[in-house]
């Protein structure tokens, strides 16, 4: 019996794939769409080079293919370039091309959907999208390139000059909606390049879409896999992810975009997995995160951008893991301030940003371990607490000759870390290991400090430094000014060629036991 059934299932299929047709326009058909109608089941259309005035509407597991091979031309494949799908702007109806279930459309150029309009585009370019309305990705509108619940294969297009986004893709109650989107060009579309909305869960794989009003590729309500994407010089960020998507993000290459790389908002529900992406030369961060999003930022690359590598704000939380944060502008890793942030910070490696490696503003409480944080030259500090946060740094490596490797206003506890100084300096500016201003809170344990002048020096502060090893300093290994409290110091290590106090106390009483200092020759 189940013999039986299998050879009736094979011959099923085989007849339906002996009896699939190739339709050729204009040869049998003069439009497009004519052929499509006359299709059936497994057809292939295959559409001769040249211009159609048309909007298309595909049929169940039907092809459209242009003619020709793939062969490169100077933007795509040299078929799509010549084999054009013209919806006539704002004169037609419907999308460009209306995808259907389990069909393809392979090799095509679809442009003048809707009303795309220049001077907006460059006006909105110039003010980096900050006169834009904050409308959700998802907002009606008709795209080029169009996707309702359905699951099919788009590859190999360019689709431009789109009164809304080029390639919109959109779930449907009840309705499995993963299509491949694969190696098609976006471009100057006044929505996003590709959109994933509504419960879609798309492969979006290998495009590159740049100067796109809005993302080059943007996430509202979706959960698409996107990799090995190339975004470039949108208006808004390379990859947009809000309204509760949860993509995974991860092998994309994103630059030159006038807001962020890879930007992330709009709700403690928006939770990507975002990795190993190289994100550099943005006209604001790297990776954008806010409005209490919950990413977490895995082993990506961000570098020379021109604020933050990767920037927090607005109570997101993230958790920050394996990232490379290079020669950005601002900092490193950014939080700004905030009324109720938090963020795990761990393994990353931070240096040669133009300010500090990390700064956190008030509001935020950030657990920073295992982290690599240098500056090889400049004043500014490695780390920067500000007033109203809350820091807590253990088994990281600081590495620089600034004016401290963490200087703070805010509550720290820092507990097993590295501090690495190259250079002791006797006078001039500030040399301290950590710097504690006027009302901060430092608890300062089982650190290793080699190279700086003081490794704490702290005016109107409360402090807590035991069993730290202190090496290689200058006058006063731990320098307490008009201390908060009772400081107490105990069981720390000095260690210096010279002859050096290891604890000096001024303005007020403290704790000092089992401190040992031991002078070497």
């Amino acid at each position: 019996m189940i013999r039986h059934s299998l050879v009736v299932v094979f011959l099923l299929v085989s007849s339906r794939s002996l009896s699939a047709k190739e339709i050729r326009v204009p040869e049998n058909y003069k439009t497009i769409q004519a052929a499509i109608d006359a299709a059936e089941t497994g057809d292939t259309v295959f559409v001769k080079a040249g211009t159609y005035h048309e909007r298309l509407r595909l049929k169940d597991r039907v092809t459209l293919r242009s003619e020709g091979d793939d062969q490169k031309g100077k933007l795509g494949l040299m078929r799509a370039e010549v084999t054009i799908i013209d919806g006539r702007g704002v004169q037609g109806e419907g999308p460009g091309v209306a995808m259907a279930e389990g069909s393809t459309l392979d090799g095509f150029t679809v442009t003048n959907v809707g009303a795309y309009d220049d001077a907006e585009w460059n006006k909105h370019h110039a003010t980096q999208g900050n006169e834009q309305s904050h409308e959700h990705i998802g907002q009606p509108g008709t795209a080029g390139i169009s996707v309702i619940g359905v699951t099919c294969v788009i590859k190999h297009n360019i689709v431009h000059h789109i009164g809304y986004s080029g390639i919109a893709i959109q779930g449907t109650d009840g309705k499995r909606c993963s299509p491949l989107v694969v190696q098609n060009i976006c471009y100057r579309n006044m929505g996003g390049g590709i959109g994933s909305m509504h419960g879609s869960k798309a492969t979006i794989e290998a495009n590159v879409c740049f100067q796109n009003f809005f993302a080059g590729i943007g996430h509202d309500g979706s959960s698409p896999l996107v990799i090995r994407n190339v975004c470039y010089e949108n208006i808004r960020a390379g990859i947009g992810i809000s309204e509760g998507a949860q993509p995974i993000v991860r092998g994309n290459s994103c630059f030159h975009n006038r807001r962020a790389g890879i930007g992330i908002r709009t709700g403690a529900d928006t939770r990507p997995v975002v990795e190993d992406n190289d994100c550099f030369e943005n006209d604001m961060a790297g990776i954008g995160c806010e409005d209490e999003c919950q990413p977490i930022l895995r082993n990506n690359r961000c570098r020379k951008n021109a604020m933050a590598g990767i920037g927090c704000q607005h109570n997101a939380r993230p958790m920050i893991v394996g990232n490379e944060c290079s020669k950005n502008k601002a900092v490193g890793i950014g939080f700004d301030e905030t009324d109720s942030g938090s963020a795990y910070v761990l393994n990353n490696r931070v240096f040669d940003n133009e300010k500090v490696a990390i700064g956190i503003h008030s509001g935020w409480k950030v657990w920073l371990s295992g982290n690599e944080l240098s500056r090889p030259a400049g004043l500014p500090p490695i780390v920067m607490v500000f007033q109203g946060a809350e820091a807590n740094f253990s088994d990281n490596t600081f590495r620089g000759s600034g004016v401290a490797g963490i200087r703070t206003e805010g509550k720290i506890r820092v507990t097993n870390n590295k501090f690495d100084c190259p250079t002791l300096r006797a006078g001039g500016p500030p040399q301290f290991a950590v710097w504690g201003l006027p009302g901060s809170d430092i608890v300062f344990i089982g650190n290793t400090v080699s190279g700086w002048r003081h490794a704490v020096q702290t005016t109107k502060s409360s402090v807590t430094a035991t069993d730290n090893h202190i090496s290689n300093y200058g006058s006063i290994g731990i320098k307490v000014d008009q201390p908060v409290g009772t400081p107490v110091v105990v069981r720390n290590r000095f260690e210096s060629q010279y002859d050096r106090i290891g604890v000096s106390i001024t303005g007020g009483h403290a704790i000092l036991e089992n401190n040992l200092i031991k002078e070497l020759h």
